[in-house]
């Protein structure tokens, strides 16, 4: 490491708040661990977890960067101690637990990707949250297959688009909600198979009528509240229900007869606390299923915008405005 700088740019807020406490400050670049990797970013994503920590209400978990953000791409510039898979100078992404609104960040080599030919850096940045998440919920916890209906809520988001983009890969029929026609369109134009406007239907009622009254395989939830009940009446026999977020709230009141009924699986899961281990295990499967496809040109992110790091308050003011489709993404010089 002795030819890189010992400080960097980074976003690392001293206070909770909106977007403008999302200010470029100096920081030490730090130093890879055993097993970790040292990267130079060219790219971080923009995730509703980062905006929750900037808020007070998503704590680093212990030992993570205070330094916000769960995903970036860019060249590895040093290795630390007992890492063989991964070589100075390569491109990578990778999924890491914070510290990715900065010029350089650490991340463990099981959970980095390689960047193939083809693909931009700052596409790379985009894909690890959401492919992670949607990977680990749908389709090992919810084991969505082949011929499955899935109903997924925020249809437009980081989290829809992917899940959008992996079911057309993988023989699934989504059906998303989205809170207005434009978003609707663009979904459908992703490849969802009906997309329903919130506000102006009920969703539970569209789903019934899509699917013949026989009800979807899958909801993937990232609403909580009181979407939960509603969500149970449109799963059919044997549906699984994955909840992943709780942006309408944590606690909701659900028919229990309901679920023995129809031998539903509710379930559900938080990525950023599980350890390394899982992490990496997921990073496996993700490059031996859905890597390939990346590798062919056949999974693209949905890029709504990019901002150099700086911007990261207009990166964050966008995000909480809900009017993206797809990922939005920092860029570094």
């Amino acid at each position: 490491m002795a030819d890189l700088p010992t400080t960097m740019t980074a976003i690392d807020p001293e206070t909770a708040g909106g977007p403008e406490v999302l200010v470029a400050v100096t920081r030490p670049v730090p130093a890879p661990g055993p097993g970790e990797v040292l990267i130079r970013v060219a790219a971080a994503g923009v995730n509703r977890p980062d905006a929750m920590q900037r808020a007070g209400k998503y704590p680093p978990p212990p030992g993570a960067p205070s330094i916000p953000g769960l995903e970036l791409a860019g060249k590895i510039v040093a290795l630390g101690e007992g890492v063989e898979t991964l070589i100075e100078g390569q491109a990578v992404c990778a999924l890491v637990a914070g510290g990715g609104y900065a010029e350089y960040a650490v991340a463990p080599a099981g959970q980095c990707l390689p960047v193939p030919e083809g693909l931009s850096l700052i596409e790379a940045a985009a894909l690890p949250e959401t492919l992670f998440t949607v990977w680990t919920n749908l389709f090992q916890r919810a084991y969505a297959s082949e011929g499955d209906i899935v109903l997924v809520h925020g249809g437009t988001s980081g989290i829809g688009t992917m899940a959008i983009l992996l079911g057309r890969l993988f023989g699934l029929t989504i059906i998303v909600t989205a809170g207005s026609d434009d978003k609707c369109a663009a979904a459908l134009k992703l490849g969802a198979a009906h997309a329903i406007n919130y506000r102006d239907a009920d969703y539970v009622e569209e789903v019934a009528r899509i699917t013949g009254k026989r009800g979807v395989n899958v909801v993937l939830d990232m609403v909580g509240g009181d979407y939960l009940p509603r969500n149970i009446q449109c799963l059919g026999v044997e549906g699984r229900h994955v909840s992943i977020a709780t942006q309408r709230g944590a606690k909701a009141e659900i028919n229990i007869m309901a679920v023995m009924q129809k031998r539903l699986v509710l379930t559900g899961s938080t990525l950023r606390a599980r350890d390394l281990a899982f992490k990496a295990l997921v990073a496996d499967e993700i490059a031996q299923m859905v890597w390939p496809h990346v590798a062919d040109g056949s999974l693209r992110p949905v890029i709504d915008a990019t901002f150099p790091l700086a911007e990261a308050s207009k990166a964050h003011a966008r995000l909480d405005a809900g009017e993206h489709v797809g990922k939005i993404v920092l860029t570094i010089e």
